[in-house]
């Protein structure tokens, strides 16, 4: 009876402490859930308050990017997105000039120092492939059929003819290296420093043009279905007054999500700075930027470029591999000597005899290819012999001239129509097209942006303090007169020839070539610099510092670009916090 009550009670007790676990459970998980509210709560009102204080103004307190209005601002804004094609480049101190034997005595790269702000460019010289695009958009929306564009597109095309010799048989480049797909990934080249611009600025157009659509500020794929001549896009245009991008088309500039999400409201339809999704243009890179890129990360510049430890994009003072892997290879595309454009066929070949693909030989350390050897590259400075450190030594780069939105009468802008095309015929009988239907014309700073200005006071600089009246061992008086005649010409620093190319009404050009015995230079403001060596020059004009020049609306088949664009925001890119 006793072992009966034992088991019994023992039975009791193990029920009893299943019933008590089971209470303990959903006690537990009440606390768990209750928990877990409370930490979501929090969670929420830390978020809450993070986002209210980000969003709210440390001037006024009012709140930022409210539904009903107000200031509009990206407060989120993390980094500059990379652009298509581009690597970054951070900016820092370097010696600017060469610092090797200067054979050819004309001292024109004195070593400086200098500072250049961290920007972007193009992994490599800008390619047939991507200047066909650009001129397959050219002939889309302006058709070299309708003669009213006829000069617009024959204005974009390069000089197929620059490969043509008097003495060497060339047609086969002639007639294939722009278009055949062989060449698809070889530098362009027959491209004048006035077409390497142009192509930066549409490039600039297309890139915002894309990167408006994904953010649904434009009409998905009107890029391709709604562009015309009387309707297209372009950057400036769209950031003063977006209405009359795209013609003013109302189905393209608020077709996008962002429309449908607004409803009716006009806030946030319309992309301004403010957004961060206009990214800044594509142009062509200052001399300073380009040979401090060319230059690379591989040695302390400063230090070892005076002991001239720096001679080319790589390292060592050879231009053939020291790696067991590679040893003997060339490492860039140039001329080896005379009648030797890339070696004795086999391992001492460099593989090109004219221009080379692409990504052909090894990236500097910015990862930077082709920055010696291929084709030399234009920059965007007016040539002059001085780099005058003297005045600047912060991203320096001679060829500011300034402008300015040209102004209505009902204090809108001007913009371009497809009546009131402007061309201009170069120095060379080529027409080209100075702006296009959809952009803002540009007219010159005035009085009313240079009246007591310390930092400038006038549109054009380019031979601010070298070249003009000011800086001439001739000037004698303290007025901003430089005379008139031949006789006032003569005294300037630079006196290039000066011809005169004009069209008659009925389309033949007239050209009259200066035959004065007084012209006492080359040099004038429409000679750019061009950098780096190319498969045509020796070994010499490798060096990132050499610097030549070449008329600004010429081309050769030794001459290419690419292009860069300036940085917004943090010098440095992931660093990391001090402690």
């Amino acid at each position: 009876m006793l072992a009966l009550l034992g088991i019994i009670t023992i039975l009791q007790h193990q029920k009893f402490n299943r019933l008590y676990e089971k209470i303990m459970d959903m006690k537990n998980t009440a606390t768990l859930r209750i928990m877990l509210l409370i930490t979501l709560s929090l969670s929420m009102f830390s978020c809450n308050r993070n986002s209210s204080s980000r969003n709210s103004s440390r001037a006024t307190g009012w709140q930022i990017n409210a539904k009903e209005g107000g200031f509009q601002y990206n407060t989120s804004f993390k980094e500059q997105e990379t652009a298509p094609g581009l690597v970054f480049i951070e900016g820092g101190t370097f010696t600017m000039g060469k610092v090797q034997d200067d054979v050819m005595h004309d001292w024109n790269n004195a070593p400086n120092q200098q500072h250049v702000q961290s920007f972007y460019m193009d992994e490599t010289e800008v390619t047939n492939m991507m200047y066909l695009e650009y001129l397959d958009w050219i002939k889309r929306v302006y058709p070299p059929s309708d003669p009213q564009f006829k000069a617009i597109y024959d204005g974009a095309l390069p000089d197929t003819l620059v490969w043509r010799n008097r003495l060497g048989y060339s047609e086969m480049m002639v007639e294939n290296y722009l278009r055949h797909p062989g060449y698809a990934e070889y530098p362009v080249v027959g491209v004048s420093w006035i077409q390497a611009v142009e192509f930066a600025n549409w490039r600039s157009d297309r890139v915002n043009e894309m990167y408006l659509e994904q953010a649904g500020y434009l009409k998905r794929d009107a890029r391709l279905t709604d562009v015309s001549a009387d309707s297209n896009f372009n950057t400036d245009t769209y950031i003063n007054t977006p209405t009359e991008s795209y013609g003013g088309n109302e189905d393209v500039l608020q077709g996008g999500k962002r429309r449908g999400s607004r409803g009716n409201d006009s806030t946030g339809v319309y992309a301004s700075r403010e957004t961060g999704v206009i990214s800044p243009k594509y142009r062509l890179p200052s001399e300073a930027e380009w040979e401090y890129a060319a230059l690379g990360l591989s040695e302390l510049r400063s230090y070892n470029i005076r002991r001239g430890r720096k001679k080319y994009p790589w390292d060592g003072q050879y231009t053939r591999a020291g790696k067991r892997q590679i040893k003997g290879d060339q490492l860039a595309n140039f001329k080896q000597g005379k009648g030797d454009y890339g070696g004795i066929e086999g391992w001492s070949d460099d593989g090109a005899d004219i221009t080379a693909q692409v990504k052909s030989y090894a990236p500097n350390d910015y990862g930077l290819y082709d920055m010696a050897g291929n084709v030399a590259e234009w920059v965007a400075d007016v040539y002059r012999p001085i780099v005058d450190d003297e005045f600047n030594d912060f991203n320096y780069y001679r060829g500011n001239v300034y402008t300015k939105n040209a102004i209505s009468e009902d204090g809108s802008v001007k913009i371009v129509t497809v009546d009131s095309i402007v061309y201009d015929t170069l120095s060379n009988g080529k027409v080209i097209a100075r702006n296009l239907p959809g952009e803002i014309y540009q007219v010159s700073v005035d009085e009313n942006e240079t009246y007591l200005r310390t930092n400038f006071d006038r549109s054009d600089n380019r031979n601010y303090r070298d070249g003009d009246t000011r800086s001439s061992r001739y000037f004698d008086n303290f007025g901003d007169d430089e005379g008139t005649g031949e006789a006032a010409a003569t005294k300037k620093m630079y006196n290039a020839p000066r011809h005169s190319v004009e069209i008659d009404s009925t389309g033949t050009i007239l050209r009259e070539y200066d035959k004065s015995n007084d012209r006492t230079s080359l040099i004038n403001d429409k000679a750019r610099v061009y950098k780096g060596g190319s498969w045509k020059d020796r070994e010499y004009w490798l060096d990132p510092a050499q610097r030549r020049y070449f008329p600004q609306d010429m081309a050769t088949d030794y001459i290419g670009f690419r292009c860069a664009m300036s940085r917004v925001g943090s010098k440095s890119k992931g660093r990391k916090k001090k402690n």
